[in-house]
């Protein structure tokens, strides 16, 4: 019943609200698995050695 009494322009506003968030979502998201392709053919720099007085 509560679907009778809402305008039909506010669901209309957002879906397209929620259609651009979605949308920058996933620009977001093929940039940083861009960024992480990339990282990944880099080989890392080995760790330091772990010292101090807790290491046995």
């Amino acid at each position: 019943m509560s679907q009778e009494a809402v305008p039909s322009s506010q669901p209309k506003g957002l879906l397209q609200q929620m259609e651009e968030l979605m949308a920058a979502l996933n620009a977001d998201l093929s940039q940083l698995d861009a960024d992480f392709q990339q990282s990944a053919e880099r080989p890392a720099p080995a760790p330091a050695p772990a010292e101090g007085p807790d290491r046995a």
